[in-house]
């Protein structure tokens, strides 16, 4: 990682995540993931609003680990999701922040560039504040909680467009889609942004568990972006069956890439909103997982075998 001033009003700090854009620049724009991570080590966050969009402000509150309270006022800029972004920081020391966000293969290189209106300013923040060093800590903290994703990868004996339908038709989802032994039933699928899959997963025995999914980002036939949730039959989250502490709700990010006439299917999941304690039920069922979705991802690559290819 590279911390340095480039000129005598810059501090600049680069940092190369192992994790996909979408989920880092998701990591810098939801409340429920910033206040986790924002700051140098020892500090916590209140956020108060996270209007993020252009004239959108941030208002939080840093608690030092002094017990010393920092009002911080943001006005966004710029919003290029999920590329980058450019804000004021506008209470307390001003500066001008720049936020790029650059795909490296399966990465995210990210870069901070803060601008302050003199070289004075900037060396009193990094004297005073400890700038420069307190910025590396923010991004080893970020890294640190991108740690709990869940990344699955499988190739499938089919074309790239014909696996990301399997994924958004409900006749094609309802063959395939759930534990191994379960049957499907779709109750909705509406594939847009901020529309539900409702689904009703029974068990042989007749058992029922309830799921959805909130679409985010629909890119076909390459991307698919959704937040994962038990649910009841009308649609609310409800807690997993099997874990108290299992998250509320989980952001899976499924990509398909196609290679002579093979699609290799990557999904990376990550939890949204959790506490402590959810997150460490999260990292510690990620085997679990893998078997679960092993055995999801056999019976579609059953179905694109057989009539999936009609």
């Amino acid at each position: 990682m590279d911390a340095s001033s480039e000129s005598n009003r810059e501090i600049v700090s680069t940092r190369v995540f192992d994790a996909p854009r979408e989920l880092v620049f998701r990591m810098w724009t939801e409340p429920e993931h910033i206040r986790r991570w924002w700051g140098p080590r020892g500090f916590t966050n209140t956020i108060h609003t996270m209007d993020v969009r252009p004239g959108g402000e941030w208002n939080f509150i840093m608690h030092g680990p002094d017990g010393t309270d920092y009002t911080n006022r943001i006005i966004y800029r710029e919003i290029d999701r999920p590329s980058r972004m450019t804000y004021s920081h506008v209470s307390g020391p001003l500066f001008e922040a720049t936020v790029t966000f650059d795909e490296i293969g399966a990465k995210t290189q990210v870069t901070v560039r803060m601008v302050f209106e003199t070289a004075e300013l900037r060396a009193q923040v990094a004297e005073k504040f400890g700038a420069v060093e307190g910025l590396q800590q923010t991004l080893a903290r970020l890294d640190e909680q991108l740690a709990d994703r869940l990344v699955i990868t499988r190739v499938f004996d089919a074309p790239r467009e014909l696996v990301f339908r399997a994924w958004t038709e409900p006749e094609r989802l309802a063959q395939w889609w759930g534990p191994t032994g379960f049957k499907i039933r779709v109750v909705k699928l509406d594939l847009r942004p901020g529309g539900i899959f409702h689904y009703c997963m029974v068990a042989a025995g007749g058992g029922e568990m309830w799921g959805r999914f909130i679409y985010g980002e629909i890119k076909p036939p390459e991307r698919l972006v959704f937040i994962n949730s038990f649910s009841d039959p009308e649609g609310n989250i409800t807690r997993a069956p099997f874990a108290d502490a299992w998250p509320l709700e989980m952001l899976n990010i499924v990509t398909f890439e196609e290679h002579d006439g093979k699609t290799t299917l990557t999904l990376t999941g990550s939890t949204v909103g959790a506490t402590d304690e959810e997150r460490e039920t999260y990292k510690a069922g990620h085997k679990s997982m893998h078997q679960g979705f092993g055995g999801t991802f056999d019976q579609l690559d059953a179905y694109l075998a057989g009539e999936g290819k009609s």
